[in-house]
C-alpha cells in the first residue's frame, strides 16, 4: 500500500529572513522532510506548526470602575495577552473565558488576570497600566 505524500508551504516567522519552507509529509504526524530553511530554527518551527500549531492570544478584559459620587460602575477595557502560546484548537474557549473576566483598579503591566487557564500553564496578563 502506497501512502500519498502531501506538501505544504509555510513562511517561517522565527526570524526576519522569512524563509519559505516546503514541508513534505505522508500521513499525520509523520514529517518526511523540511526544505528551504536557512537555519535549524526553521525546521523546529515547521514541525510544531504541522503537529501542534500554537499562537499567543491577545484580547481585552473589562475593568470595572466605580463612580465616586454614585453607586454605579462604568466599564473600560485593558489589553491582555497570554504568557505563552496557546494550542490553536483551544483559542475559542480561552477567548470566551477572557471576555467573561473582570478586573478592578489598579491594573499594572504584568498583572495576572487569569492564572493557569484550564491547567494548561497559560496565564493571561495585562499589557497596559490603568489606575
Amino acid at each position: 500500500m502506497e501512502t500519498s505524500l502531501q506538501e505544504k508551504t509555510l513562511t517561517c516567522i522565527i526570524c526576519p529572513i522569512g524563509c519559505t519552507l516546503e514541508v513534505e509529509e505522508g500521513g499525520s504526524p509523520d514529517i518526511l522532510s523540511v526544505t528551504g530553511n536557512s537555519c535549524q530554527r526553521g525546521v523546529a518551527y515547521a514541525l510544531e506548526e504541522i503537529r501542534c500549531p500554537k499562537r499567543v492570544v491577545t484580547a481585552t478584559v473589562q475593568v470595572m470602575i466605580k463612580e465616586c459620587a454614585k453607586d454605579t460602575y462604568f466599564v473600560r477595557r485593558v489589553p491582555v495577552k497570554t504568557s505563552v502560546p496557546c494550542p490553536r484548537e483551544k483559542i475559542p474557549a480561552l477567548l470566551k473565558d477572557i471576555y467573561k473576566a473582570k478586573v478592578s483598579l489598579p491594573v499594572n503591566v504584568g498583572d495576572v488576570v487569569i492564572s493557569n487557564w484550564n491547567d494548561e500553564m497559560i496565564d493571561v496578563v495585562a499589557t497596559r497600566r490603568i489606575s
